[in-house]
């Protein structure tokens, strides 16, 4: 196994312990974050009944800006998307991402929009 596979898995088995914790529902949606190199997804989920609620993604951004600045913006798009939806209380999900850089951006950006963790 070389070491790329490796840090794959050591993410997957992350992810796994920590869905198998936080769970959202209609009251308190999971803010489900997911990242590639180039891009931001944040999605608010009902896992009780399967259905996203709101989403934003970094393509909605048109400003040019670093990828935290990024991150932090897109937290605050989504935090008007819930506002719109009546959702003010979310369960944080960082999908087995470390809670550094944009990950911890779009958290705190989720923040300053009026979310409550």
């Amino acid at each position: 196994m070389n070491k790329q596979q490796a840090k794959m898995m050591t993410r997957a088995r992350r992810q796994r312990r920590i869905r198998t914790q936080i769970s959202g529902s209609a009251a308190r949606p999971r803010l489900n974050v997911s990242k590639s190199n180039t891009s931001l997804y944040l999605q608010l989920i009902n896992d009780e009944s399967g259905v996203t609620i709101a989403s934003a993604h970094s393509r909605e951004i048109k400003a040019k800006q670093s990828k935290v600045e990024t991150a932090s913006s897109v937290g605050k798009l989504l935090a008007e998307k819930a506002k719109a939806k009546n959702v003010s209380t979310v369960v944080f999900d960082r999908g087995g991402n470390r809670y550094t850089g944009r990950v911890k951006a779009a958290a705190d950006g989720a923040r300053e929009g009026g979310l409550q963790f």
